[in-house]
């Protein structure tokens, strides 16, 4: 094995499990690492899909009981792709046993939850790492760099939109993702998380006050796999389940700098399965990133000559873009598993230089931010009226 190793513990093993699981084994194919990151573990709690999901992707170790991998000295890392409502148990006792931990977004379902976390990670002086995955997509990371470079000036508006359809029809069965008590909110910390992340990594502006509204359009779904604790009730022969999170929330923000955004996330967009996209207008130029459009940042560079003004759609697949010369040739792009490859390859190099743990992004102060901004347009869709994020405590 090429030099010194970095043995990971992952606990999780369905969507979000399956790409992690494949950002560790790809990550050392394209990059040259510091450390040797090693398929240690795997963990969940049912065990025929975990035995599959082991041997599919060459874990080399298993259990059911995550506590062994806390209690075994040869694992550095505990990476954490679990429903959200596991989060803060598994966080906190890894960051107990002085592990290194990562975490999937959002970092908790309650900012009590998160702010128990965030102390976790700080008391134990372990370093902690955030899978706000967008933040590798070569496109999203270009237009941090022409921000901090002054290309777009003073920001006067933001729009972020996060449009997906897949439960729009009443027949679609319940999942967890629609359970307040395992994913704590629904379209907003699942899809808003996205985009108020990628626009404080951009224009490293921070929300100063917002002002929501939820709305949940289908009320009871038919019951699939029973989730554990979950009570049904019954029309006809047909189990139901409550759905208690939002299916789709807008919020207006007031930023920092002094501008002005909006903010949508719903599962109820027809034609939309996954569009995830920011624009970012200043007295410079702007910017617009659209997940379909990966490859991509467009840009409006109103420095230029009138003769020459236009938007411009650059695509960022070159040596010169981020990540981008990780992979291919100019113009043979990479896709959505490439972002957690950046980001599985990204720790490993800050586990192996980091002089402390803050300096890696996202962490778990981004995620701590993140979700005193989710539960402030939480306070203000109950509340009907603006809060300001510091008044989240």
């Amino acid at each position: 094995m090429p030099g010194p190793s970095l043995n990971v513990g992952l606990i999780g093993y369905q969507f979000m499990g399956k790409a992690h699981s494949n950002a560790w084994l790809q990550a050392p194919h394209f990059f040259d690492l510091p450390l040797h990151p090693v398929m240690h573990t795997l963990s969940g709690r049912s065990l025929a899909p975990l035995q599959k999901t082991a041997k599919s992707w060459n874990w080399q170790h298993y259990t059911q009981n995550y506590k062994d991998m806390l209690t075994n000295p040869d694992i550095g890392l505990i990476d954490i792709a679990t429903p959200n409502n596991a989060h803060a148990e598994l966080a906190i006792a890894a960051a107990e046993a002085k592990k290194d931990v990562a975490c999937e977004k959002p970092l908790a379902r309650t900012w009590s939850e998160a702010k128990a976390m965030h102390a976790a990670v700080k008391k134990a002086k372990v370093n902690n790492f955030l899978w706000f995955n967008y933040r590798r997509v070569p496109a999203v990371a270009y237009a941090r760099q022409l921000v901090l470079q002054g290309r777009i000036g003073r920001i006067f508006h933001v729009r972020g939109l996060y449009l997906q359809d897949w439960i729009k029809s009443p027949n679609t069965p319940f999942v967890w993702r629609l359970s307040k008590s395992v994913a704590g909110s629904g379209s907003h910390g699942d899809l808003c998380a996205h985009t108020i992340d990628m626009l404080r990594y951009i224009s490293g502006e921070e929300f100063t006050e917002v002002c929501g509204t939820f709305e949940t359009f289908i009320k009871q779904r038919p019951l699939g796999r029973m989730l554990e604790g979950l009570t049904a009730s019954s029309s006809g022969s047909q189990k139901l389940a409550k759905v208690d999170v939002d299916d789709a929330v807008l919020f207006l923000c007031r930023l920092s700098g002094g501008g002005l955004g909006t903010f949508e996330a719903t599962r109820f967009a027809t034609g939309y399965h996954n569009a995830n996209t920011l624009e970012i207008n200043g007295d410079k130029g702007s910017l617009r990133f659209d997940l379909p459009n990966f490859s991509f940042l467009e840009f409006y560079d109103d420095t230029l000559p009138a003769s020459e003004k236009g938007w411009r759609k650059i695509s960022c697949t070159t040596a010169n873009h981020p990540y981008a010369g990780q992979y291919w040739p100019p113009d043979h792009p990479i896709g959505y598993a490439e972002s957690f490859v950046n980001t599985a390859a990204d720790i490993t190099s800050h586990i192996a230089n980091a002089k402390k743990p803050a300096d890696f992004h996202a962490n778990f102060d981004d995620g701590l931010a993140c979700q005193q901004i989710l539960e402030a347009v939480t306070v203000s869709a109950k509340e009907k009226c603006w809060i300001k994020t510091k008044e989240i405590r």
